[in-house]
């Protein structure tokens, strides 16, 4: 697949601070996260992608094209920017129908194109009512409609999911996997790393403005071979299952605690190949396995470390 967007040596600073430094990414079809903590330059990215920004240094390309300025690559974009931005004394039905207008669309299409986009994040029965009485999550739910309406091939979501209650984060996940799946491009951009688990393996990590790692996030996991995992196995008999990697030279600790007992290993992949030979030739009872470093908090921990 050829790339979607494409950053070659890509900077920008504001005076002395460099918000982004000198990024090489090609992001393809499909869901991206673009993960990294607050300040880490996932806002200025999408700006400069957006053409928003110029960039200082380097390019960066949007379907083919250079973003800033350019309407034909704009007029397929959308965005949900993270900070609200309503025009006062309006409903949610009438931001998204005037933001379509502003795009371009004619009276009966903006009209259908706002009432379908309320519809895909659940406010059909609230988008006539003013934005002044939203909640947060709802006014979040306006604002990813308004990205949604025009119908766009590359998407890009500034922490969409702030604000929103459990049942409204997963109406939103299912809507980007959708995307997703239908080829569409969304750069989906989160400091919580969970959120991007449940959506997307393909991530960006972002810090300091640098690209600290990128692809398959279990393809990330496996360059990092010296960083430990911590599996915490629940059985009827923890130390005799623990009795079989004493002598492992690749265990470096084990643990009891509340009839489980906790392994940390340096080799993984072994570890489970054992665990399952352990369980099959001594009877062992398994209730659970679980490992809380094969997550990306523990891959950007360890990499920014």
């Amino acid at each position: 697949m050829s790339a979607v967007i494409e950053a070659r040596g890509l900077s920008k600073w504001f005076g002395e601070v460099v918000a982004v430094n000198n990024l090489h990414v090609s992001v393809e079809p499909g869901v991206t996260g673009l993960l990294g903590p607050n300040g880490a330059g996932k806002s200025t990215f999408i700006k400069l992608a957006l053409g928003l920004y110029a960039p200082s240094r380097g390019s960066v390309r949007v379907l083919g094209q250079r973003p800033r300025n350019n309407l034909e690559v704009l007029r397929r974009v959308g965005y949900c920017p993270e900070a609200d931005k309503f025009f006062t004394n309006t409903t949610g039905y009438e931001f998204v129908f005037w933001m379509n207008r502003l795009w371009g669309m004619g009276r009966r299409e903006a009209r259908e194109k706002a009432e379908t986009a309320c519809e895909m994040v659940k406010m059909t029965a609230r988008m006539h009512d003013p934005i002044e009485e939203y909640s947060r999550g709802m006014r979040q739910r306006i604002k990813v409609a308004q990205a949604l309406a025009s119908d766009p091939e590359v998407l890009f979501l500034d922490e969409p999911m702030s604000g929103l209650d459990p049942e409204g984060r997963e109406d939103l996940f299912k809507v980007i996997r959708g995307l997703g799946e239908a080829g569409r491009t969304v750069i989906l951009s989160t400091h919580v790393l969970y959120e991007v688990e449940r959506i997307t393996s393909r991530v960006l990590l972002l810090h300091n403005g640098c690209v600290l790692a990128e692809g398959d996030v279990r393809q990330i996991r496996d360059l990092i071979d010296e960083h430990p995992h911590a599996v915490t196995v629940k059985c009827r008999d923890p130390r005799k299952l623990a009795a079989g990697f004493v002598d492992d030279a690749s265990t470096l600790s084990t643990e009891f605690v509340d009839g489980a007992v906790t392994i940390r290993t340096a080799d993984p992949n072994a570890f489970y190949q054992q665990l399952n030979d352990l369980v099959l030739d001594d009877d062992l009872v398994v209730e659970s396995i679980t490992c809380p470093d094969d997550n990306l908090q523990s891959v950007f921990d360890y990499l920014i470390r």
